[in-house]
């Protein structure tokens, strides 16, 4: 069965560069400092722009590109989450790590946020199938921080990305690179 590796990765609030990720034991107190480090507004994201950018550049990439330049400069944290092989079910031993996720969205410092998910896979398989599991992926972490543990539905967005933006480009395989993402978008309005 292929999985994502339970490791976190910690962004200290800033998506680190490419291939410069590191392991650590996720604990509620870093998710809520890492999402709540808003510096000054957040920006306007245009989510259905930037759907369309990432359907339309399957298998070309999205970084580079100047809307999601500006999501990549929010608060966010990158969590790998393990999913069944080629499938939307979230592996139970990934429940604690989506629990923690759900605990810290429940903080007072966050409460007031809205807030992205954000699939991602790596390059293993056909990049237009990639995009799509990858928008039903982040569709099953907003769903299970809805239902499950009560976030507030307005204040979750999903946005699959596939293979489009990855951590370690030098290595489109790797594992690093099938994450779910949490961006901060801002006030809730």
């Amino acid at each position: 069965m292929k999985s994502f590796r339970l490791a976190t990765m910690l962004a200290a609030g800033l998506l680190l560069a490419p291939g410069h990720p590191f392991a650590q034991e996720l604990s509620g107190p870093q998710v809520v400092r890492t999402l709540g480090r808003l510096q000054g507004g957040a920006p306007a994201i245009d989510l259905a722009l930037l759907m369309e950018e990432a359907a339309a550049s399957a298998g070309k990439g999205v970084a580079a590109l100047p809307d999601w330049q500006k999501l990549s400069k929010l608060s966010q944290l990158i969590v790998e989450i393990d999913f069944e092989n080629d499938s939307i079910a979230i592996e139970p031993k990934s429940y604690r790590t989506v629990c923690m996720i759900a605990d810290a969205l429940h903080h007072p410092n966050l409460r007031r946020y809205k807030f992205l998910v954000v699939g991602h896979t790596s390059s293993t398989g056909d990049a237009k199938h990639n995009l799509d599991l990858s928008q039903k992926r982040a569709n099953a972490i907003t769903e299970a921080l809805s239902t499950t543990f009560a976030i507030a539905p307005d204040r979750l967005f999903a946005i699959g990305v596939g293979e489009e933006w990855l951590v370690d480009p030098s290595n489109p395989q790797a594992a690093d690179n099938r994450r779910v993402q949490l961006v901060n978008l801002g006030l809730v309005k």
